[in-house]
């Protein structure tokens, strides 16, 4: 009975070991790792400070390239649409005007979303920036 209680616990605490080992290991580069205000889906105002001196267009490409990446299929990809302060901009170039400092926070908004909230053409998603005021 001794040896069966044994292996028993051997087992659970193997178990345990291993269930803390996968959630550590799942936990790096989560949101967990990501400054207070953002996500995935959001580069907050903390972020923001961290990567100073750049320009809007800048930061993103460095803390959440895959944002400018178009998405589509067979007829092209379609581009992401920018907008600042709730206005529709043409380019994400306009971007490159303000600096981190003047940028509250800049969320992404996937195709569905975006399209439910702006209405079509936003195959690409839509990028939403917010200035400080």
């Amino acid at each position: 009975m001794r040896a069966h209680t044994s292996r028993h616990l051997t087992a659970l605490l193997l178990a345990l070991a291993f269930g803390v080992a996968g959630c550590a290991a799942g936990s790096g580069g989560g949101s967990s790792a990501r400054p207070a205000g953002s996500t995935a889906d959001r580069i907050g105002r903390a972020e923001l400070q961290e990567a100073d001196n750049l320009d809007g267009l800048e930061a993103i490409q460095r803390l959440r390239r895959q944002w400018l990446q178009g998405r589509g299929g067979a007829m092209g990809a379609s581009p992401v649409v920018l907008y600042i302060d709730g206005t529709k901009r043409q380019s994400l170039d306009d971007l490159r005007i303000y600096r981190t400092t003047e940028i509250q926070q800049i969320d992404y908004m996937n195709s569905n979303d975006a399209t439910t909230r702006y209405g079509t053409g936003h195959g690409g998603g839509a990028i939403i920036v917010t200035l400080v005021r």
